[in-house]
């Protein structure tokens, strides 16, 4: 691990190839979040591809407005969501649609890990 950074509403765990999200219990994930990712990407990231993988271990609201942003960083090149408990498929289907990146949801931390490591490293 690279840095640990805290924000209001969560926090970022930085690694070479990806950062690890955890929000904050009852937050509503907000686009101009993004900008504290798109500054990430061109600190520790710039001229490299990078993942990110979500922890939803806590109950959070996310407003899908968020993935059109998200959408928009050019390196991110994959966004995993980890998830133990299981995620309905409508609300992964409903994340698709608005995110423009390759997407998919794991139960274990370390398979996230080893995904976004071969996009990244494709």
């Amino acid at each position: 691990m690279i840095h640990t950074l805290h924000f209001e509403f969560g926090e970022i765990r930085v690694f070479e190839n990806f950062v690890v999200v955890v929000m904050k219990e009852g937050i509503t994930v907000k686009p101009e979040y993004n900008d504290d990712l798109e500054d990430i990407s061109k600190k520790y990231y710039k001229g490299k591809k990078f993942g990110y993988i979500t922890y939803r271990k806590n109950s959070y609201a996310v407003n899908p407005l968020v993935y059109l942003k998200t959408s928009e960083i050019e390196n991110l090149a994959a966004f995993a969501v980890v998830s133990a408990n299981g995620l309905k498929a409508s609300n992964l289907e409903i994340e698709k649609r608005f995110l423009k990146k390759p997407l998919k949801h794991f139960t274990n931390m370390d398979e996230a890990k080893n995904w976004v490591n071969e996009l990244v490293n494709s």
